[in-house]
């Protein structure tokens, strides 16, 4: 009725939200179209920088979604968070819009991030979305990709996602990465989470890096070397345990010690204790 009354269709409300807004919102697919064909602004942004495409990728909305961008609708668009479309749906886990969004020519460019605080990965790995994560590495993102608070495995170690730390770490990303604070991914569980499924995790993040946590039983410093790595009881340090691992060749020579694994891990069982 109101188009048939020549109605603004771009009409916005205080939060410059417009109807095509509004009913990419509620997956109102008839609405979508009925207003696409009166002349509505695909890539119309409200005040928080979202179009109509990011409402409906973020709820889930495929039909509308699939309308929108046979419109025209610019999947690249970053709303006011620095999301796009892409990043809504993989943070909401909204799989069929995700295959969808992965399935435009605009694909590389949604994956690269351009520097975004957030990648679609980490958003999926925060939120524990497995099928989503396996649709972004099946589509070639970065598995590697470092923001400010480090890779995806930092997310999903954070917030306890024992799951995808699991897929992540059979998919190959590299443990050993750390963020701007100069932490890993296991640092990251040391320092703030403390519950079963963090012990758990903890235990994957140790045996993909090879190292084991060990407290000093008793203190041990080299007065011939003041280069050598010097250590007081109670002291909590990583351990490389890969035989003629790069890790246990550096210990060893913080140590000041003969390149003897045997001698270097008698030393071990002396000095400290597993530490879980």
């Amino acid at each position: 009725m109101l188009l048939e009354a020549q109605a603004t269709v771009d009409i916005k409300d205080s939060n410059g939200m417009r109807p095509l807004h509004y009913a990419a919102l509620q997956g109102k697919a008839d609405s979508v179209l009925m207003l696409l064909r009166a002349g509505a602004s695909v890539n119309g942004a409200s005040q928080d920088g979202q179009i109509p495409l990011h409402l409906a990728a973020k709820y889930g909305h495929y039909e509308v979604s699939e309308m929108l961008l046979q419109h025209q609708s610019n999947p690249c668009t970053v709303n006011k968070a620095k999301k796009t479309p892409l990043d809504l749906a993989c943070e909401f886990g909204r799989h069929k819009v995700t295959q969808l969004l992965l399935s435009t020519n605009m694909v590389e460019a949604l994956l690269e991030g351009n520097g975004r605080d957030n990648t679609p990965l980490h958003l999926a790995a925060h939120n524990g979305h497995k099928d989503i994560i396996r649709l972004l590495l099946k589509a070639g993102i970065d598995i590697n990709r470092t923001t400010k608070s480090g890779t995806a495995l930092h997310e999903a170690a954070l917030y306890e996602k024992t799951e995808v730390v699991q897929l992540l770490l059979d998919a190959g990303i590299d443990v050993n990465i750390r963020n701007t604070y100069n932490q890993s991914a296991l640092d990251i569980v040391n320092q703030f989470t403390t519950s079963h499924a963090s012990k758990e995790i903890k235990q994957l993040l140790r045996d993909a890096s090879g190292a084991l946590q060990v407290r000093a039983l008793k203190d041990y410093w080299n007065l011939h070397d003041p280069t050598a790595l010097n250590i007081r009881a109670g002291d909590i340090i990583m351990v490389g345990l890969w035989k003629n691992s790069r890790a246990e060749s550096g210990f060893q020579n913080a140590l000041n010690m003969e390149d003897n694994t045997a001698a270097l891990h008698m030393f071990l069982t002396d000095i400290f204790m597993s530490c879980t």
